[in-house]
């Protein structure tokens, strides 16, 4: 099936010519390398680890990260662009690269000691995939009521807890590691770690069955008594609050990218589908009743993508996003769930079927108002922002 390409490129105006290239070469990257491998891996519910390394010989598992690790050098806006262009194929194998990026490599390249760095920022942009570990069982939206303790003991870490709804969790071989080393101390006794999967008492537990992002793992860590080095501890003790709050401000760009590629290519998919499809003797195309659904969908795209890439470009300028990511986050998402929605409607009874791609971009998209903060909760950062 062809796409329309107007329905999911931005403006040639809002990128420089370096971005447009970087860009281009994710698309072709994901059309040709991606694509054959989306209902393989949805079928599976995983990640080809083929996929894995070619992201890697790209660069895209260390965009942001300096040469001297073995990353691009690049910027967020990149990353937004990567994981856009990704997304239009498939969300899952997109999900990855942004969790690479936003939720590992920026708080271990921003927090970590040279050792920390030197240690870890080549394996991972060498491919081996990490994971970002906040979330609890009884501490959703109020992440910050985690039960994760961490004791010192022999001059060392030792973390007990469970951990859930950890993205990457069944392919990653580090995580950051978020748990209390003061509970008397509330959130400021919140502390980040770096934590090896082959260190004594972690391990892997429940993979979740999901709707969508099918072949993005979504699973359970168990800390039992995992002793972690003392150089591994990322940023100063008790400051896991202010890791974790400025990591997620840059991860709720990756989502906003992640949902303004799926609304892309679902939209893309419909405007080729109307094109083709023939009703009473022409392509339904020609139906006004169907241009302005189309009209409508792209015009809300466009101004989430505008959103999306600003809150990107303030952050690669040094600016605070905290509202900026918050709000292109929560439009993002919500533009997403309208436009599959849309999409799926345009194939009529084929975009009920897995035949064709209508479906899948639509369980894909919910996600979006619900992971790296619910939308509610940006609808909570956004209000605090404007009234303080």
């Amino acid at each position: 099936m062809t796409t329309d390409a107007a329905a999911s490129r931005p403006p040639l105006t809002l990128l420089s010519d370096d971005e447009v290239m970087f860009r281009d070469a994710v698309a072709a990257m994901a059309e040709g390398t991606v694509r054959p491998r989306v209902q393989d891996m949805e079928r599976a519910g995983k990640i080809d680890p083929e996929l894995t390394r070619a992201f890697a010989e790209m660069g895209l598992m260390g965009i942001e990260v300096a040469e001297e690790y073995g990353g691009a050098g690049g910027s967020l806006t990149m990353v937004t662009l990567a994981v856009e262009e990704i997304s239009k194929i498939d969300a899952s194998a997109a999900i990855q690269v942004d969790v690479q990026n936003t939720l590992v490599n920026y708080p271990i390249r921003t927090y970590g000691s040279d050792y920390i760095k030197s240690t870890y920022l080549p394996r991972l942009t060498g491919g081996t995939v990490g994971a970002y570990a906040l979330s609890e069982p009884g501490s959703g939206s109020d992440a910050f009521g985690m039960a994760t303790r961490a004791v010192q003991k022999d001059g060392k870490w030792v973390l007990t807890g469970r951990k859930m709804w950890i993205t990457n969790g069944a392919e990653a071989q580090i995580y950051v590691v978020f748990a209390n080393a003061n509970p008397s101390a509330g959130y400021k006794g919140i502390t980040a770690f770096v934590v090896e999967r082959g260190f004594a008492g972690f391990s892997v537990g429940k993979k979740e069955d999901k709707m969508g992002i099918r072949a993005s793992s979504t699973t359970e860590l168990i800390l039992e008594g995992v002793e972690v080095p003392a150089e591994n501890v990322l940023g100063p003790v008790g400051q896991g609050y202010k890791v974790a709050i400025e990591t997620l401000n840059e991860g709720r760009i990756g989502i906003g990218a992640q949902m303004i590629g799926v609304a892309g290519g679902a939209l893309a998919a419909a405007t080729a589908y109307v094109k083709e499809r023939q009703q009473f003797g022409r392509p339904i195309a020609d139906f006004q009743g169907i241009q302005f659904q189309l009209a409508q969908a792209r015009t809300e795209l466009e101004a989430a993508r505008l959103m999306v890439y600003n809150a990107a470009r303030l952050k690669d300028a040094g600016h605070d996003i905290a509202m900026e990511g918050a709000m292109a986050k929560l439009y993002a998402s919500q533009v997403a769930e309208r436009v599959t929605s849309i999409s799926l409607e345009l194939f009529g009874g084929y975009g009920y079927t897995k035949d064709f791609p209508a479906e899948k971009f639509y369980r894909d998209a919910k996600i979006g108002a619900i992971y790296e903060g619910t939308s509610n909760m940006q609808l909570q950062t956004i209000a605090k922002q404007m009234l303080r």
